[in-house]
């Protein structure tokens, strides 16, 4: 029996044509292969701007530059009326080379009261004829030599440091590393900020009186090109907070003002931590356009690669953020992973050829306009060395708590030098 359908319904069969709202899988597929370009050439963008992000640095680095020594050459001599009575100390370990001259400098200022103090470790240590003959050769000058500091600290030379502020005849201070060179005009030059009440410490850039060997000519190019780059936009963005431990000028009280040496003698990066904690009770602390000239005593990559891990370790944990922020100064990596990565050859040559410019440009402006050395462009071929091994070497000190200091090792604990076998002897006191 065929079945029927009730009175009044209709059957209706539709073929019904896809909506216009529907896609079939073909289109999907286009249209994420579309969204997946999209985010691919977005994160492209992204990828190029960050390595853009040195050059943005260079440029801070070229206007911070040009407006400090700018403003340096305008400013007229202030060095003629301020001539307190100084005390010049001078920390001595060994014998640097040209050990003699470098004395010798600080004997003939154009100066007319001040008084030098030296302090060895020992009477068997090997500066002490030098220094001796030093006195016979310059009578008129006050100098005077201490055997030992008398303190059991991990920086002898703080510890050195501590005996000569408690034993100096003056307010006013003018600390230098032995292996300084100076000219006649030095202590004038340096004390001259210290008339300001203001100014709490003063300190100066150092270069070297001349270069020998590849390492020497890259440890140079270095310093021109990156170490005092990076400070010249720290005085720029916030002031200079630290000082260059080759020249410090100061006074016992501002010393006084956070403990003395006493407080730092087993820290590392005592010339740092001089200049912070003096500008943190309010001082200020001047960077002048001047140099002294050091004399190089390590010939081998092994030594500088050595003392600028140290150094870099020493930073991380000091600052630990701005250390991170480094990656953003480093021009060649970002630039050689541009060229590797990007399809576009002009990008590419953009990228290295902005590396390169800027490079150039910053380290003229600094060494050659700035610090008036000559012969460093035959020099600039090694900040491609420099940077590349600043880069491997701010990449290993991550995760690193030791460094080896004076061949010992030491390990850094709450801003603390520990050392990692036993203690260092307590110095005698002569």
């Amino acid at each position: 029996m065929a079945s029927v359908a009730p009175t009044g319904w209709k059957l209706k069969v539709e073929n019904r044509a896809p909506s216009s709202g529907s896609l079939t899988g073909s289109e999907a597929g286009q249209n994420f292969i579309a969204r997946g370009a999209i985010i691919s050439k977005v994160a492209d963008y992204l990828f190029l701007i960050l390595a853009a992000s040195p050059f943005f640095y260079y440029l801070l680095v070229l206007c911070s530059t040009w407006r400090f020594f700018s403003k340096s050459k305008n400013r007229a001599s202030e060095t003629a009326d301020f001539l307190p009575r100084i005390s010049n100390l001078k920390p001595v370990r060994g014998l640097d080379p040209e050990a003699y001259e470098n004395y010798a400098s600080f004997c003939r200022q154009d100066y007319p009261n001040y008084e030098l103090l030296f302090c060895v470790g020992d009477r068997n240590d090997p500066a002490v004829p030098v220094l001796e003959k030093l006195m016979r050769d310059f009578p008129e000058r006050r100098i005077r030599l201490l055997f030992g500091s008398g303190r059991s600290a991990i920086n002898d030379k703080v510890a050195k440091l501590v005996r000569m502020v408690n034993e100096a005849e003056n307010e006013f201070l003018v600390i230098s590393d032995s292996d300084v060179r100076v000219e006649p005009n030095y202590l004038r030059t340096m004390i001259a900020p210290l008339r300001d009440p203001k100014v709490g410490c003063a300190t100066c850039f150092y270069v070297s009186i001349r270069d020998e060997t590849l390492v020497q000519h890259l440890q140079s190019i270095g310093m021109y090109s990156d170490f005092y780059a990076g400070i010249l936009v720290a005085r720029q963005l916030d002031g200079i907070k630290f000082t260059l431990g080759p020249t410090i000028v100061t006074t016992r009280s501002r010393l006084a003002g956070f403990g003395g040496y006493e407080a730092i003698e087993n820290k590392p990066a005592d010339d740092l931590l001089v200049g912070r904690l003096i500008a943190q009770q309010g001082y200020e602390v001047e960077l002048l356009p001047y140099s002294v000239r050091t004399v190089p005593d390590y010939d081998s990559p092994r030594a500088l690669f050595s003392k600028r891990l140290r150094w870099m370790t020493v930073m991380r944990h000091m600052r630990p953020w701005g250390h991170v922020g480094l990656a953003f100064t480093q021009g060649l990596p970002w630039s050689l992973a541009v060229a590797l990565t990007h399809s576009s050859a002009g990008i590419a040559v953009a990228y290295l050829g902005g590396y390169a410019g800027f490079r150039v440009a910053m380290t003229w402006l600094i060494g050659v306009w700035g610090l008036k050395q000559t012969g460093l462009w035959k020099k600039m071929p090694l900040i491609v060395v420099w940077d590349a091994t600043a880069f491997v070497i701010w990449l290993l000190t991550f995760g690193r708590n030791s460094i080896r200091w004076r061949n010992v090792d030491y390990r850094i604990q709450e801003g603390m030098l520990v050392p990692a076998t036993s203690s260092p002897a307590q110095n005698s006191t002569q």
